[in-house]
């Protein structure tokens, strides 16, 4: 019995809990005819200073409206885990904490318009998993930070009209069609609606998308208000985003070196592309499964122009696939592809041949390792050979004689006596039957080397059409790192690729059974790098265009200098000669003042002169110009 009045007790408690009402809001319980329902909770009044805590734990909807809250505490509506929608309008609300809505699992509408918030807690709707509805239209928002992006991006009615925003990250609508690459689609359930009207937006490249979607006739993204204008720039301020023009705003574009590259296995392959846009674009790499690829350079020669560079160290099969370049700023994002498939075979190495103990033959030919998924790919096998000997036992392909019956005899004659132990009679044998590769093949030379390849020419002057030749090259005095390459003898001619520019490079012809050390070879060098080459010919005739015009002038400023020193002493020296010879200082001649006492001859108060000067002024040339002062008791004379 005390058991029963127990739970009695505790069924009454909850259900007072349960229809428990705070006294400043209304509860209306919604009820169906299967005795179930909903319950929704008003607060609208104006004394209310704070969220009520005393809420019914079995709310749907919740709504705060007109009242003097000004802040939203944390985990205010941490036990309504049925709440679904939530509405806080027309309030006074400045301030939301970050774990405001913590626990508010399957929320789907939340309303906060009408208020005075200036910063929103973006990171708390990750606590809102299933949050549709955004409605923060009539607040203080200066900015949506680039942050906030990750959580909007289920929310399918979002209201930002009506506050101070002057733009968007322009990865924003980047996670709405037709931007994220999801086909567009006519259903109505996808749609997603914006509301951006009423707010002073600086039409700029950072939300070109946004002036893009509003000129489309037919997208899912759908704005409340379609007329949106521009409050700045000033020569676009009032202007409808259907007629702006952005200056300086330009998609990139990219553009591959190539689109599918064959390299070598063990190769190093340079990946490059160019991108243009304004502004500038960034570009990166991507594999084909979305991993990003490090070993890149990017350069901007120029505004708007970039190129960047990835590189691959001695690449296997499984670098082989598409290589994404892509190239992105904020009026879009642009992407080429260059695919690259390896050709080759494993290397193997082999180490120098020992003598050995027992009479047999030993066998010293290269390992061979097939290439996965490389049939149509050429067979080049990497080996190491001793420097004593450059013989190779090649892989046979075709028997020696042109019988198939014969060449089985051959082989089983060949397999008893290697049983029988008589391995020195066979090889004097194989020795007396195959003729000297060295006499076998003339001619052999090198014909149109490039910067990484090399043709290789030969005749077979001994030698059947259809005898093997092994063509083993690698560069001068490095035996460890020698190629080969199967062939025959018939053909003639052989195309060596693969090569590094401007290196010296040895080749030979080995052919199966020849004698050590006498196969055919020849050295050759691989040109210059062509744009190497182009670029040092263009500084050589800039730089001699540069003396050519430059030395003249020096010469020319030179002449000038000793001509001006020159002219400055002969003028120094004319002047002074000038003054003795040739100007004539005159003497100041002047009447003294009369006396009763002076004598009548002493008229003149005179200066002494040089004697080059009273000789001018003796001179009959001076008669006219120079005369002495006539007194009554002098006669005419000249003062000489």
């Amino acid at each position: 019995m005390r058991r029963l009045l127990g739970v009695h007790v505790f069924l009454c408690c909850l259900s007072m809990a349960l229809s428990f009402c705070p006294s400043q809001c209304t509860c209306v319980f919604h009820g169906r005819a299967d005795g179930t329902g909903t319950r929704s909770v008003l607060c609208n009044d104006p004394d209310m200073s704070e969220i009520p805590v005393n809420v019914p734990v079995d709310t749907i909807k919740l709504r705060v409206e007109k009242t003097a809250v000004r802040r939203i505490p944390t985990e205010a509506f941490y036990y309504l885990v049925d709440l679904k929608y939530l509405w806080i309008t027309y309030n006074s609300i400045t301030a939301v904490d970050t774990g405001s809505f913590y626990n508010l699992k399957v929320l789907h509408e939340l309303r906060l318009d009408g208020n005075m918030i200036s910063v929103f807690p973006w990171e708390s709707l990750r606590e809102m998993p299933r949050l549709k509805t955004l409605d923060l239209h009539n607040n203080r928002l200066t900015n949506v930070p680039t942050e906030a992006i990750p959580y909007l991006l289920n929310i399918t009615y979002l209201d930002l009209s009506s506050n101070k925003l002057a733009t968007l990250p322009s990865d924003l609508m980047d996670i709405w069609p037709p931007f994220n690459g999801v086909p567009v689609s006519s259903n109505a359930s996808q749609k997603v609606i914006l509301g951006l009207q009423d707010n002073p937006w600086f039409c700029d490249c950072k939300i070109s998308k946004l002036i893009e979607i509003s000129k489309m006739a037919d997208t899912p993204v759908v704005l409340m208000d379609l007329f949106l204008t521009c409050a700045a720039p000033e020569n676009l301020a009032g202007v409808l985003f259907q007629r702006a023009e952005l200056e300086n705003c330009v998609k990139p574009s990219v553009m591959t070196s190539a689109t599918k590259i064959t390299s070598p296995l063990g190769s190093n392959v340079l990946l490059r592309c160019d991108a243009t846009g304004s502004p500038t674009p960034t570009l990166y790499w991507a594999k084909s499964d979305g991993s990003p690829v490090n070993n890149t350079v990017q350069e901007s020669p120029g505004e708007g122009i970039k190129w960047s560079i990835m590189s691959l160290h001695g690449i296997e099969y499984k670098d082989a696939g598409n290589y994404s370049c892509k190239a992105k700023n904020v009026a879009g994002t642009a992407q080429a592809a260059i695919f690259l498939s390896v050709a080759g075979s494993m290397s193997t190495t082999i180490p120098p041949s020992q003598p050995g103990i027992g009479t047999g033959p030993t066998n010293q030919g290269p390992t061979v390792t097939p290439p996965i998924n490389a049939s149509n790919s050429p067979l080049t096998v990497s080996t190491v050979l001793p420097r004593s000997s450059t013989t190779l036992a090649g892989i046979q392909k075709k028997p020696k004689t042109t019988s198939e019956n014969g060449s089985q005899k051959g082989l089983i004659k060949q397999t008893k006596n290697q049983q029988g132990g008589n391995g020195r009679k066979l090889a004097a044998d194989e020795k007396s039957k195959k003729s000297d590769t060295s006499q076998s093949i003339k001619d052999l030379k090198i014909v149109e080397e490039t910067a990484d390849s090399a043709v290789l020419l030969w005749t077979a002057g001994g030698l059947l059409n259809d005898d093997p030749l092994t063509v083993v090259y690698s560069p001068y005095g490095e035996d460890d790192t020698k190629r080969t390459v199967e062939t025959n003898a018939g053909s003639g001619k052989m195309l060596l690729d693969g090569l590094s520019p401007g290196m010296r490079y040895s080749v030979c012809l080995v052919a199966k059974g020849g004698a050590a050390g006498k196969d055919p070879c020849i050295d050759f060098y691989t040109l210059d790098n062509v744009e190497d080459g182009g670029q040092n010919q263009l500084v050589i005739i800039i730089s001699g265009i540069a003396c050519a015009l430059v030395l003249p002038l020096i010469a020319l400023l030179v002449y000038k200098i000793l001509a001006l020193y020159c002219k400055g002493s002969n003028t120094a020296l004319d002047e002074e000669e000038l003054e003795k010879e040739s100007y004539v200082k005159f003497e100041t001649i002047s009447m003294k003042q009369r006396t009763l006492n002076t004598h009548p001859t002493e008229l003149w108060a005179r200066r002494p002169t040089h004697e080059s000067e009273r000789l001018l002024l003796c001179s009959r040339s001076s008669i006219d110009s120079q005369m002495t002062y006539k007194s009554d008791s002098s006669r005419s004379e000249y003062l000489c």
